[in-house]
């Protein structure tokens, strides 16, 4: 091993929204942490970038979605705190579609399930409130009034900023070369060093195919 290798417990590849906030909540728990970005904090090149980022209780996916969602802002308000930034605004949310869509009905279940305060809405009912809309009449919606948006590139310099105050190291235009697992974790090298540590998390997005060769195929950027 190089005399210049540095030791983490944890390397987090990759410090957008997802990596950020990986990196502050292994910081604050007493992880050694070294968080590795390619290019700048924030940048445009990957899934948290621009204004805004809809974020609601009421998931239209699957219900079992909610309980982590009621986690989520929990802990948007914790960060807000730390960091003395608003960044979950509250605005209230509309899933709308025909009425036997999977965007209208997985909504209302996941509302009716865990008792999330919600209004059903016809197509006739949205356009009169939001004059933004003109939906069709054969629209319903799921309106709830605790979902709204986040601002991604504030949150992930809120989270680095904490991270670094936890003790996390966030290198930023440090492009991640190779990786390799060692008897006791992990090598990655870079182009300007290389790192050990016991464990590594990749959150690089659509780049991640890049480096883990096996998702190529599997996990494609939509």
């Amino acid at each position: 091993m190089s005399s210049q290798t540095r030791q983490f417990d944890t390397i987090v590849i990759g410090v957008g929204g997802m990596g950020s906030a990986t990196c502050y909540q292994l910081a604050r728990r007493g992880q050694r942490v070294l968080g590795l970005e390619r290019f700048a904090i924030p940048h445009e090149h990957g899934s948290s970038h621009g204004y805004t980022r809809i974020i609601r209780l009421a998931y239209y996916e699957h219900p079992s979605y909610v309980p982590l969602l009621r986690r989520a802002y929990d802990l948007w308000r914790e960060i807000e705190r730390q960091a003395g930034e608003r960044l979950l605004h509250i605005t209230g949310s509309l899933d709308a579609g025909p009425e036997a869509s999977w965007v209208f009905q997985g909504a209302l279940l996941s509302a009716r399930e865990h008792d999330l305060p919600h209004e059903v809405l016809t197509g006739a009912d949205i356009n009169a409130r939001f004059p933004g809309y003109q939906l069709p009449a054969d629209t319903y919606g799921l309106y709830q009034p605790d979902g709204g948006f986040l601002t991604p590139e504030r949150a992930t310099i809120a989270f680095v900023n904490a991270a670094q105050a936890s003790g996390a190291a966030i290198h930023a235009g440090e492009r991640v070369l190779d990786w390799t697992a060692t008897a006791g974790g992990v090598r990655v090298t870079t182009d300007q060093g290389v790192y050990e540590a016991e464990s590594l998390v990749f959150t690089a997005g659509a780049w991640n195919a890049t480096l883990l060769p096996f998702l190529r195929g599997l996990a494609a950027p939509e």
